[in-house]
């Protein structure tokens, strides 16, 4: 099983603040994520399925 990533990880690996993941959460945009209890947790290959599919990159 892989680990799954917090928001803080997420951020860091986009290189983007912690509060426009959450900005994003609320339009729809951005990555898959789940909440696991309190905590939004997302998968590796989430992340870099969206981040493949951005084009631009």
């Amino acid at each position: 099983m892989t680990k799954l990533m917090s928001i803080n990880d997420v951020a860091e690996f986009l290189g983007i603040p912690v509060g426009t993941l959450y900005q994003w959460r609320t339009r729809g945009y951005g990555p898959t994520g789940r909440r696991i209890g309190k905590y939004v947790r997302y998968r590796p290959e989430d992340v870099e399925a969206w981040v493949d599919g951005q084009g631009g990159i």
